[in-house]
């Protein structure tokens, strides 16, 4: 009788910033056959300078990669581009809060995207079909990525700043995080503001930002 051949295991990285996300997506993957944990960090930065120098046996089939981090730049799609030509398969796991981003990712080449409040079935679907050169996306997030045209409109950098001081930050913190000056993310949170009134939205405060980063998905409340 001939001995079973053993499945191939599928190497996986997974970068997310928050401790209990990362911790969700590293118990999911472990319960299931079939998958090994070889990085796991808080940013794209590390991962790719951990990845350089890793061996080969030891590199990943496929990253599980938030887009956002809180206080630090944002994933580059030039990076992401890199890592797809490099022969790397990407899910996408984030709160979607940047469309724009994630249009930006989609366009390179990546060919699953999950939303941080999704069934951690449709997490497992959407990390199968992409290891099967499959394209993973619902309706729901197909629709969120293209974007609502009554909402405003804002740059990456407008986002950025929107996201950071609704969750907290001062004017000087917004700055310092986006490598900025004070004036500059004053100038883009202004902007913001302008944009949500215009639309007949209240936009004054630093609490009319953060409902508006709730309530339009930039921010996620249960994180």
């Amino acid at each position: 009788m001939s001995e079973a051949v053993p499945s191939p295991v599928c190497r996986v990285a997974v970068v997310e910033d928050h401790l209990l996300q990362r911790a969700r997506t590293e118990d999911l993957l472990r319960r299931e056959p079939g998958f090994e944990i070889v990085f796991s960090g808080e940013s794209a930065p590390d991962f790719v300078a951990w990845v350089q120098q890793a061996p080969r046996e030891r590199r990943p089939h496929l990253l599980v990669l938030d887009l956002m981090v809180d206080r630090r730049p944002s994933v580059d799609v030039a990076v992401v581009e890199a890592l797809l030509r490099a022969g790397l398969k990407i899910v996408v796991l984030s709160a979607l809060a940047s469309p724009p981003l994630v249009r930006g990712i989609v366009r390179a080449g990546v060919s699953g995207v999950v939303g941080k409040r999704d069934a951690e079935a449709d997490i497992l679907a959407a990390i199968r079909a992409v290891l099967r050169g499959e394209e993973w996306m619902t309706t729901e997030l197909a629709a969120i990525i293209a974007g609502d045209p009554e909402r405003p409109k804002l740059s990456v950098q407008e986002e950025r700043a929107l996201v950071l001081y609704a969750s907290g930050l001062t004017i000087e913190q917004v700055a310092s995080a986006m490598n900025i000056g004070r004036e500059t993310a004053k100038q883009y949170l202004d902007r913001v503001k302008r944009k949500y009134r215009e639309s007949g939205v209240p936009a004054r405060t630093q609490l009319d930002l953060g409902r508006i980063a709730w309530s339009e998905g930039y921010l996620d409340p249960t994180l």
